[in-house]
C-alpha cells in the first residue's frame, strides 16, 4: 500500500479547518492541523510534508509571513503551500503568489475544485 500523502492544513477557524481536513482525508491524505502561523512552522520543523493549505488572515502572523518563512528556509522551499483564503481580489492574488504560494483556494473551497487544484499541480 502506498505511503499517505501528508498534509498540514493551516487556519484560524476552526470550521473551516475541519472542511479541509475532511475534503483532504476523502482524497486519502493524512492531515495535521494548526491554528496559527507559529504553530504552523513549529509543525513543519523537522517532520516530513508534502504540502500546506494556509489561511492568509490570521491574528499574530499572517499566513503570507508563514509563506515567506518556509521560502527561506532551504529545507521548505520547495514545499508546496496553497493560499486557503477568502481574499481573492487581483491585488490580493498578486500579493499571494509574489510572497511565494504555489496557488490559491477561495473559501469557501468546494472538494471539486479542492480536488481538481490538486491534480492540476501532480497529486494523484
Amino acid at each position: 500500500m502506498p505511503e499517505a500523502r501528508v498534509a498540514l492544513v493551516v487556519d484560524d477557524n476552526e470550521i473551516n479547518r475541519r472542511v479541509a481536513v475532511a475534503f483532504l482525508k476523502r482524497l486519502g491524505w493524512e492531515v495535521r492541523e494548526a491554528d496559527n502561523g507559529a504553530d504552523a512552522l513549529a509543525g513543519l520543523a523537522g517532520r516530513s510534508c508534502d504540502l500546506v493549505l494556509l489561511d492568509v488572515s490570521m491574528p499574530g502572523m499572517s499566513g503570507i509571513e508563514v509563506c515567506r518563512r518556509v521560502r527561506a528556509d532551504p529545507a521548505l522551499s520547495s514545499l508546496p503551500v496553497l493560499a486557503y483564503t477568502a481574499h481573492a481580489l487581483a491585488e490580493e492574488t498578486a500579493a499571494m503568489l509574489a510572497a511565494g504560494f504555489d496557488g490559491i483556494l477561495t473559501k469557501p473551497v468546494k472538494f471539486e475544485t479542492l480536488a481538481a487544484t490538486l491534480r492540476d499541480r501532480g497529486f494523484p
